[in-house]
């Protein structure tokens, strides 16, 4: 849980200034899935045997629904988690835009159904 402060639940957020950014809501995301172990539940799930981008699925997963969680609407939009500090609130390295879209290339019906599998087991754990 790398990046990730454990005080977390002692810690207040107020946005009182207008020029905050709107990505700020990521540290509560980032702590959710540090704390449900959402990268290691992935890896163990998604089995993309020897394809190409198939390495480290976790990342690359949470990579992406931070992108979305961002606002982001296509791949490009990934480059926005690796600007600033952002990984510093993050519990996972923040992958390339280039690196999830051949990830997301290697995909068939049959791994989005292990995706679906570990949905299952994350909610669970929620």
């Amino acid at each position: 849980m790398s990046g990730v402060s454990h005080g977390i639940d002692r810690l207040g957020v107020v946005f009182d200034d207008e020029s905050l950014v709107a990505d700020a809501g990521l540290l509560a995301a980032g702590t959710l899935m540090g704390r449900l172990g959402l990268e290691a539940l992935v890896d163990e799930g998604v089995r993309l045997g020897g394809r190409v981008g198939g390495a480290s699925p976790g990342r690359k997963v949470l990579t992406l629904v931070g992108a979305m969680l961002a606002g982001g609407s296509h791949i490009d939009h990934v480059g926005r988690l690796r600007s600033g500090s952002t990984g510093r609130v993050l519990p996972f390295r923040v992958m390339a835009p280039s690196t999830v879209g051949t990830f997301l290339r290697s995909f068939t019906w049959g791994h989005v159904r292990q995706l679906d599998k570990v949905l299952t087991v994350a909610l669970g754990r929620a």
